[in-house]
């Protein structure tokens, strides 16, 4: 058994071992001879902070023949059957031809800039992405070779715990039809939980955290019962699945996507006294699932913002006075932004951008008669698998418009000439 030691001293490293009483492989992989499987089990130490990972392989053959991985500093302790080695940062595990156990240790508590913890694990809970204690690997196989991915806990007495995933008897079923390799990922809660659930315009939905939090999980379900309708007019498809987690001190006092799942700090309102909401700024994220070109945050932050407070409009939720007063305000802190392309989209960046796609929707619709609006801009980019930036905005735009767009206009877009610049060179 290979072993790579940790910085920390006066600790041993964790032993290798399997899932506690692990199933055998589920029938998928008995009858598929390209397919391994993949177990994960989670080990929260509440006392220390600490959640302990077992990843163990099983296969017929060799068909997983490496994993490569980058862990950030909080992850620690990995011990491997087979061959384990350290080049350039990264962690490459060549596991043994029958399969074998991969190990480490993660200290959770990560705090944000400007305060709260974004990750955490303490005496009573944990909230955490899976991202944070299972890093992202890339995996090399034998060619057409699948895996058949599981997570499951080994949590205290008294103590559950709430994915993205559907629960199977205690474990949850990875399963991503885009890839052949499945991690786990979105985020976790794990304690002694109070849990939600509904069924909203065929979205399942699961709202989440420990007890004792305040959370207000049927506020959420009620919001999201008046808007997720509007928003499934919006767009051709939601997410099959929304889990919302939520807690109070010491976590972040704000909202976080991540797939298929969203964080949420107990204290901040469904709906601000501005009239817009930072649990529905986060579901139009999650739905979306955009991602841009560098410099271009304003467009995914900016539709985030612009759709979340058309929720609240089209549903009635508030009127059509009170929205029309937050725009306003809106284009009032829009002054305090001197640019747009800028590589994290400020509060008053995404105003600004609420005002751009706001006056482009106005423009799409004389240009087409109100035949077309930014809710066929917004469907053409939830369709394109590209990140977006200028040229593929403005292309989109035109082409639903049939013609160039004064709101669009790189005169109109500050800070974004330099990177167009760039855009048109290569």
């Amino acid at each position: 058994m290979n072993c790579i030691p940790s910085l920390l001293i006066g600790l041993s490293c964790l032993a290798a071992c399997t899932a506690c009483n692990a199933p055998a492989s589920e029938p998928e992989a008995a009858a598929n001879p390209l397919v391994y499987v993949l177990e994960y089990e989670l080990r929260p130490d509440p006392a220390t902070g600490v959640v302990a990972v077992t990843l163990e392989l099983q296969q017929p053959r060799s068909l997983l023949r490496e994993l490569t991985f980058r862990p950030d500093a909080r992850a620690t302790y990995f011990e491997a059957d087979g061959d384990l080695r350290t080049e350039g940062g990264a962690m490459h595990w060549y596991p043994p031809e029958q399969g074998g156990t991969l190990s480490w240790r993660v200290h959770v508590a990560h705090r944000r800039d400007g305060g709260g913890y974004d990750a955490w694990l303490g005496p009573q809970w944990g909230l955490f992405r899976a991202e944070d204690v299972i890093p992202r690997a890339a995996s090399r196989t034998l060619r057409g070779a699948v895996s058949e991915t599981w997570l499951s806990f080994s949590a205290p007495r008294g103590w559950s715990a709430v994915t993205q995933y559907f629960d199977k008897n205690g474990r949850f079923r990875i399963d991503n039809a885009e890839r052949r390799f499945d991690q786990p990922s979105g985020w976790i809660v794990i304690g002694d939980l109070g849990v939600r659930r509904d069924t909203i315009s065929g979205v399942r939905v699961a709202v989440a955290g420990p007890t004792g939090q305040g959370i207000r999980r049927m506020d959420m379900l009620a919001l999201l019962h008046w808007t997720l309708p509007e928003l499934a007019r919006i767009l051709p498809e939601l997410p099959k699945r929304l889990t919302i987690v939520s807690a109070g001190e010491p976590m972040w006092r704000g909202g976080l996507s991540a797939p298929q799942s969203l964080y949420l700090n107990s204290e901040r309102p469904m709906i601000s006294e501005n009239a817009t909401s930072t649990l529905l700024h986060e579901v139009v994220h999650l739905s979306l699932g955009l991602s841009s070109q560098e410099g271009f945050d304003w467009v995914i932050e900016g539709l985030a913002e612009y759709y979340s407070l058309e929720l609240l409009r089209r549903s009635g939720s508030i009127s059509e006075s009170r929205y029309l007063q937050t725009t306003k305000d809106l284009a009032e802190w829009a002054k305090d932004a001197t640019t747009l392309c800028r590589p994290v989209s400020s509060g008053a960046t995404t105003a600004r951008a609420v005002v751009r796609f706001s006056r482009l929707d106005a423009e799409i619709r004389r240009r087409t008669d109100n035949k077309a609006s930014l809710d066929d801009l917004t469907r053409a980019l939830w369709a394109s698998d590209e990140d977006i930036g200028l040229a593929t905005l403005t292309h989109l735009a035109e082409k639903i418009a049939g013609s160039k767009l004064d709101a669009l206009h790189i005169d109109m877009l500050p800070g974004c000439r330099t990177i167009a610049v760039a855009e048109s060179a290569n």
